[in-house]
């Protein structure tokens, strides 16, 4: 199969990328390289690269095209805050415009990577795929708007496929520090000190990246009848926030490493939510098997020692590289938009 990835140089991208390879499809790659294309360089001479914005999308590159993972877009509560208006045109407008050019071009199945943040706002519990959602974040509305433009652009001729992805953990090639699993595991290795917000006792959905990359791929090839216009939440197990740190310290523990738990004070905004990923597993025959604990392990070996301090650099923090792109612009006296 051809398949296109938007956002294919990015964290759940690159190793989709990966995946489709392996298998022995066909693999064009749009992205901005916002965060660089050194995440890419294995993949040298085995895809196309078209670096653009998914913003301004043109259809050609739709040419031959079996289907598309989208995963275009900023990422997160956080960095959609930091510029709602730029997450809104990305994760919102442009899928809906890279719908549209789909069922134009005879592109049978797209797979969109949605998130489960969707479910917060509606209090805390555990939902399924017919929950009435009501998302009070930037993210999240974008993401629901996504999602029901894809339905709205569903045809006998195409079939969108909304995967509703859980907080992602794990390693990728463009590693990103500022994701919980992530972020603890970094936390631990440099300050020996994790922060429970409200004692973490919130509740999140979680799955690692290399799961994430199977669920994509497993949605792009599914029968049309399975999937066609339909939603499916992706998640390895439902942790508490205090459950996380606590794998995270014992797996630190276990290499002579003690790692302090202490207490701190709830953020303004707290999401507590518990998902089910029961209709994938029934109708899709998948279910994410990569535990919290067995990506640690994978993490602890594949970050080391002498890498600690490369943790810090602002490329492994979405916004974090967005001040820094910006002031560099700036100092520079220009005037481009990152966005």
């Amino acid at each position: 199969m051809k398949i296109l990835v938007t956002g294919g140089a990015g964290y759940i991208g690159v190793e989709l990328v990966r995946a489709l390879l392996e298998r022995g499809d066909d693999v064009v790659i749009v992205d901005r390289l916002y965060f660089g294309s050194e995440p890419l360089g294995e993949f040298d001479g085995r895809v196309r690269v078209i670096q653009a914005d998914v913003r301004s999308f043109d259809p050609a590159w739709l040419e031959g095209v079996d289907g598309v993972s989208h995963l275009a877009g900023l990422s997160n509560d956080p960095t959609a805050e930091y510029n709602p208006a730029a997450n809104w045109e990305m994760n919102a407008l442009a899928t809906e415009r890279l719908a549209a050019a789909c069922a134009a071009a005879g592109v049978p199945r797209l797979v969109f990577g949605s998130s489960a943040s969707v479910y917060d706002g509606i209090g805390p519990g555990m939902y399924d795929e017919h929950a009435e959602v009501q998302p009070r974040g930037a993210y999240s509305v974008s993401k629901k708007y996504a999602e029901d433009a894809l339905l709205r652009a569903a045809s006998e001729r195409f079939s969108p496929v909304i995967l509703r992805q859980g907080t992602v953990y794990g390693f990728s090639r463009r590693m990103r520090f500022d994701l919980v699993v992530n972020t603890f595991v970094k936390d631990a290795l440099l300050y020996r000190r994790l922060f429970l917000h409200g004692g973490g006792w919130q509740w999140r959905p979680l799955v690692d990246v290399r799961d994430v990359a199977q669920a994509h791929m497993v949605a792009l090839t599914a029968p049309r009848e399975a999937v066609h216009a339909q939603i499916f939440n992706v998640m390895q197990e439902n942790y508490q926030i205090r459950q996380l740190a606590m794998l995270v310290a014992g797996s630190l523990a276990l290499t002579g490493r003690q790692v302090e738990l202490v207490d701190a004070p709830l953020p303004p905004l707290v999401r507590d939510y518990r998902t089910s990923n029961q209709k994938m597993t029934q109708t899709l025959g998948f279910t994410p098997q990569i535990t919290v604990l067995e990506s640690i392990d994978d993490m602890l070996r594949r970050l080391p020692l002498e890498r600690y301090a490369d943790f810090a650099h602002p490329r492994h923090y979405n916004i974090a590289w967005m001040s820094l792109l910006e002031a560099t612009h700036a100092s520079q006296g220009e005037f481009v938009s990152i966005y």
